[in-house]
């Protein structure tokens, strides 16, 4: 069984997906097992899998192309390879509507004076953001995700910086105490 798909991109990514003489592309192609056929003019990526597809390695070329067009570096977007994480793109228009000054100040806000917001996120959780166009995209341990995506989703309705912080910091102690717990529980084996 082969694996072909067609993706879009903003035409401005392209030049980042394909990379300086081809090295991100060439990369990409490499690590998944994939070929790239990417077309300039109209930003479309066509993947195809080199031979049978039985890893998951066409489809994780699919999320990092689909990283890099939403405004990821390449180095972050490979991160996708590692462990268990997953890309998850959210639509600003869910909560701004169609109104363009609304995703640009919920943008603003997701974004932080000086880009603070984003990277207290990003640091509280491990994960990678990109704000981008109408969009807010995260790469992340899939346990992770979820958190993210709450706080993204509580900032873009107005809750509290703090707020969100405090409780992504809660999370984070819950987390701790649990790894905690196991290696205590362990300890009752031996």
């Amino acid at each position: 069984m082969s694996f072909e798909k067609i993706l879009r991109i903003p035409n401005e990514r392209i030049a980042v997906l394909i990379g300086k003489s081809g090295s991100v592309k060439s990369k990409i192609e490499q690590l998944c097992y994939v070929t790239l056929d990417i077309d300039g003019e109209s930003g479309e990526v066509f993947i195809k899998s080199n031979g049978d597809v039985e890893s998951i390695q066409p489809f994780k070329a699919m999320e990092i192309v689909t990283a890099i067009g939403r405004g990821f570096s390449p180095d972050n977007a490979m991160s996708l390879l590692k462990g268990e994480n997953a890309l998850h793109v959210i639509d600003l228009r869910e909560f701004a509507g169609k109104s363009n000054a609304n995703i640009e100040r919920i943008k603003g806000r997701i974004i932080g004076e000086g880009g603070k917001a984003r990277k207290n996120m990003e640091n509280l959780t491990g994960t990678h953001i990109s704000v981008y166009g109408k969009t807010v995209s995260i790469i992340g341990d899939t346990s992770k995700l979820r958190l993210v995506v709450d706080a993204i989703s509580s900032i873009s309705n107005g809750s509290i910086h703090g707020a969100v912080y405090n409780k992504l910091e809660a999370a984070n102690r819950k987390s701790k105490q649990e790894k905690m717990q196991l290696w205590e529980n362990q300890d009752v084996f031996y």
